[in-house]
């Protein structure tokens, strides 16, 4: 298994771009949703799995790329009316944080940098005070729950709990039409595999070393000399900016976006789906949020007065058959979830 190893990203990424040659028209939007989850789970892999920072408020900074791209469509749809939702809610003009966004070159960096720039802030005062563990978890559950009750309360500048809809274009095509969606899955499927290498990347890098050290010994890390806090903001940063990628590329995909898609049960199920797949291996994470998906789908359609309890049974199967995930039942995997990191530290601090 070893040897065949190194060609398993390269063999995904022949099965993700030739999905369109075998996949109807609606099957195709699917899998891209679940690619978009995907590039979340590998962001909340390298934060929880590799930093031991378990962020239950993923949905804010998906929510923010996704209201960021889903700003600039609506504008691009409306053209040079004012957006339908806010005409209801008795706006009579744009409001200027508004404008900016009708520019894909401002909206696109901002879905990534927004995200980024929160968790970089949000992480330096967290945890340069050394919150981290359960304390951590729930207070970034609460600023995901903050987020929504924002967007809600915001009838005239957010939709309210409708969201942003009626979304008609992607860069000057017609959203709806089979070509935009097969364009929209392309992106998606190839932001997923640079997201992937560029965290497979870290991981496997001297500050990926270090990283696993901070998880498993943070104090000892901290008497050697190194800075904590730094490496954690990092992490956290890079791993919110993948939310906000996905976010950004999950509202094409599926036209609307809106406070429901957003809140703490969608940040959970983010959690669940790399504890499926497998903490501490990105590829598992990966795994976890498609397979994850794809039976919810499956459920919901076979079975829809009986899904969650089958959803949920799944979960129980994973977590009693395989703890450490799916990417556990692998044999001989080299990777190492979860492990002491003790003699990285030394190794690190050589």
């Amino acid at each position: 298994m070893s040897r065949l190893r190194p060609w398993a990203p390269a063999l995904g990424a022949l099965l993700l771009f030739a999905a369109p040659l075998a996949l109807s028209d609606f099957r195709l939007a699917l899998l891209a949703k679940f690619l978009c989850f995907a590039i979340v789970a590998v962001g909340l892999d390298l934060a929880w799995g590799y930093g031991g920072m378990l962020s239950l408020g993923q949905g804010l900074f998906f929510g923010l790329g996704g209201y960021a791209m889903a700003m600039h469509l609506k504008l691009e749809a409306s053209g040079e009316l004012l957006p339908d939702f806010m005409s209801w809610s008795g706006v009579s003009a744009l409001p200027g944080w508004w404008a900016p966004f009708r520019h894909a070159w401002f909206a696109i960096p901002m879905a990534v940098l927004l995200p980024a720039a929160l968790a970089a802030g949000l992480g330096w005062l967290v945890f340069r005070s050394r919150v981290r563990g359960a304390y951590f978890a729930i207070l970034t559950q609460a600023l995901a729950a903050i987020f929504v009750i924002l967007l809600v309360s915001q009838q005239g500048y957010t939709g309210g709990t409708n969201g942003l809809t009626n979304l008609s274009t992607f860069m000057g095509r017609d959203l709806n039409a089979p070509g935009t969606q097969r364009l929209v899955y392309l992106i998606t499927a190839a932001a997923l595999m640079g997201a992937y290498l560029l965290a497979r990347t870290l991981v496997r890098s001297r500050y990926g070393s270090l990283l696993e050290a901070v998880r498993d010994a943070e104090d000892r890390v901290r008497f050697l000399g190194y800075n904590p806090t730094r490496v954690k903001v990092i992490a956290f940063s890079v791993s919110a900016a993948f939310a906000g990628l996905a976010g950004a590329l999950f509202v094409p995909s599926v036209g609307i976006v809106a406070p429901g898609m957003l809140g703490i049960v969608p940040s959970i199920e983010m959690a669940i789906w790399v504890a499926i797949g497998g903490r501490g291996t990105l590829i598992g994470a990966v795994a976890g949020a498609i397979v994850f998906s794809a039976a919810k789908t499956v459920f919901s359609e076979s079975l829809p007065s009986a899904w969650l309890y089958l959803q949920g049974g799944l979960l129980v199967l994973v977590i009693v058959a395989a703890p450490r995930g799916l990417a556990g039942l692998v044999p001989k995997r080299r990777a190492r979830p979860l492990e002491s990191a003790a003699p990285v530290v030394e190794e690190v601090a050589a």
